[in-house]
């Protein structure tokens, strides 16, 4: 999910991405997705290759070892920049498919090449492997038990957003791809990232924006890049797909206002922040419903921390507030930055206060390719017959935003909600967040058959 706001929660601060999504998206977000996508489309009529049905057979071959792999992340999740056993288990079922894994890369990042058996270009598949400080609430036998440490606090840890699954999934798909890379017309590069839910700031930059500043994308001269994420209140194995953008922009704002402290009887002898941050509260939601064409793109400006004070009585000399911005628009992404600003200091200095603002770039806007969108969607309507949807955006954020900069990529939704569940799922980012290991199989033939497909469609 993520340009990821934290929040307080349960002692520590709760990530939300993302995931989806920090990527991760919200409740709201999630039920917008499922109740307003366009209906769904038949089926391509393209028959499916041999090369497809051989990696299709050898997924549901592995069905047993693909649902194994992803308990054995659930039960062991590990925070971003942390994930030193994930990676140790990747790297070895990776080295047990006959592969070179390279290990360290963005930290804890994992990836390795399937050399395919005859010439042509190179396409990445990515996964994201870390959990996020959550305590577990679902009773299941493989449920989380760990904990971690995070900005100094120890936390419970759960693979609350679903990478667990996108690691397993991608797993399957490569040794699907192994199985016949003898018929692979180019490279797979199988990117195993850490830290989509973003670190402490102090070990920013981490996770996809990492990876692409160590050179995985140029090194190994990828051509264009898939990636999946799987979305609570969806039903299980439809697909959602949408060109252009999907996932919003993230950045964190924060607001400290200084006034001057005085008794709380007296409050004309002293300059109250707490007043004066409220009208800057208000006045920011004027940002949206006034200044910005949200015809043109939505846009969310959201404070979600608001403190000051100690004690009843006492007017503070400060008060602080921390939100989050969601945009679409880089043009307009600077504008709301540079109202925020303006709006806060005039209003502080309306009042003889001050306003010192601080804005941190988070994930930019998840935006899919349209050439790749339209070329891939046979490909889904196959692995997922009449179950490829329209997606609508999403302020969520994820950090395969990075990669899709640098490469044309295609990012798609996997629902994971039984259908009789739509109704009371739980959210990604929840400690009651389920997932329907039905949709795994989907998943990965989703990966791997993108994958080959775009091999054999793009020549070199």
């Amino acid at each position: 999910m993520p340009g990821v706001d934290t929040r307080t929660h349960a002692g520590t601060r709760l990530l939300l991405g993302t995931s989806l999504l920090a990527a991760c998206a919200a409740g709201p977000e999630r039920a917008s997705l499922a109740e307003t996508a366009a209906p769904t489309r038949s089926a391509s009529t393209v028959a499916a290759s041999p090369l497809a049905r051989a990696i299709d057979a050898h997924i549901d071959a592995g069905k047993e070892r693909l649902v194994g792999w992803r308990r054995h992340f659930h039960e062991h999740p590990e925070l971003g920049n942390r994930e030193f056993e994930t990676a140790k288990f990747v790297a070895a079922r990776l080295t047990e498919m006959g592969l070179e894994p390279r290990t360290g890369v963005a930290r804890t990042g994992v990836v390795a090449v399937i050399e395919g058996g005859r010439p042509g270009r190179v396409v990445a598949l990515r996964a994201d492997m870390d959990a996020l400080p959550v305590k577990e609430e679902v009773d299941l036998p493989f449920a989380s038990k760990a904990t971690g440490t995070f900005e100094g606090k120890t936390v419970p840890v759960m693979h609350a957003c679903g990478h667990d699954a996108h690691t397993a999934m991608l797993l399957s798909a490569a040794e699907a791809l192994v199985a016949v890379r003898a018929e692979l017309p180019g490279q797979v590069v199988l990117l195993f990232q850490p830290a989509e839910e973003s670190v402490p700031i102090e070990e920013q930059p981490a996770g996809a924006e990492l990876m692409v500043r160590e050179g995985v994308l140029d090194d190994l001269q990828v051509d264009a890049i898939f990636g999946l994420h799987v979305f609570a209140g969806v039903e299980t194995g439809r697909i959602a797909l949408k060109p252009g953008p999907l996932l919003a922009a993230a950045d964190r704002f924060e607001i400290v206002v200084k006034g001057r402290q005085t008794h709380g009887s007296k409050p004309w002898a002293g300059v109250d922040p707490i007043m004066v941050a409220s009208e800057i509260v208000g006045a920011l939601q004027t940002i949206v419903s006034r200044t910005q064409d949200i015809v043109k793109e939505p846009v969310v400006v959201t404070v979600g921390q608001f403190e000051s004070g100690v004690r009843n009585n006492i007017i503070p000399d400060t008060a602080r507030l921390v939100g989050t911005i969601r945009t679409f628009d880089d043009a307009m992404r600077a504008d709301v930055h540079a109202r925020v600003e303006q709006l806060a200091q005039g209003i502080a200095a309306s009042h003889g206060a001050t306003a010192t603002v601080r804005i941190e770039q988070g994930y930019p806007v998840t935006s899919n390719d349209a050439g790749l969108a339209a070329a891939m969607r046979p490909t889904l309507e196959r692995v997922a017959p009449g179950r490829v949807f329209d997606a609508t955006k999403i302020t969520g954020a994820e950090d395969f935003s990075f990669y899709a900069r640098k490469v044309p990529g295609l990012f798609v939704l996997l629902g994971i909600t039984p259908a009789v569940q739509l109704k009371t799922a739980d959210s990604n980012h929840s400690p009651r967040f389920y997932l329907d290991e039905a949709a795994l199989p989907v998943g990965a033939k989703a990966l791997a058959n993108l994958a080959a497909d775009w091999l054999a469609a793009n020549p070199r």
